[in-house]
């Protein structure tokens, strides 16, 4: 809400104030919370696997980011200073929530080397579990 002192409605012997109350539109890639924002950022499993370079979208273009081996889906990154401009100065930060997509249609040497992988990896994500 930001007032706007004197130039409301006049009253009995000045005017008032004017409230504006802005309401910001949802963006298709970024949410905010208060001065930062948050973006989800699809990964492949082996850039999550073994870690990769790529680029990220922000407010002002695009960022490199670095995506630590081992990342999960989910997991929060954050890119400081590269949020929204703070009433005082300088900037808040920008999140970035990893989402580990799969492919929709693999072809059949993806599916083989899946295949490989599962046999050869001794990884249970279920492991502690109860059962």
């Amino acid at each position: 809400m930001i007032k706007v002192g004197q130039h409301g409605q006049p009253g009995a012997s000045e005017p008032g104030d004017l409230y504006i109350k802005l309401k910001i539109k949802p963006h298709s890639i970024f949410t905010v919370s208060g001065d930062d924002i948050t973006a989800e950022l699809p990964i492949s499993p082996s850039e999550a696997v073994l870690g990769a370079t790529i680029d990220v979208p922000t407010i002002d273009g695009k960022a490199e980011m670095k995506i630590p081996a081992g990342a999960q889906g989910g997991q929060r990154l954050r890119l400081r200073g590269q949020g929204l401009n703070k009433r005082g100065g300088g900037r808040g930060d920008q999140y970035v929530k990893l989402k580990v997509v799969v492919p929709t249609h693999p072809t059949d040497r993806e599916k083989q080397l899946y295949r490989d992988l599962g046999e050869a990896s001794h990884f249970d994500p279920r492991a502690g579990l109860e059962k």
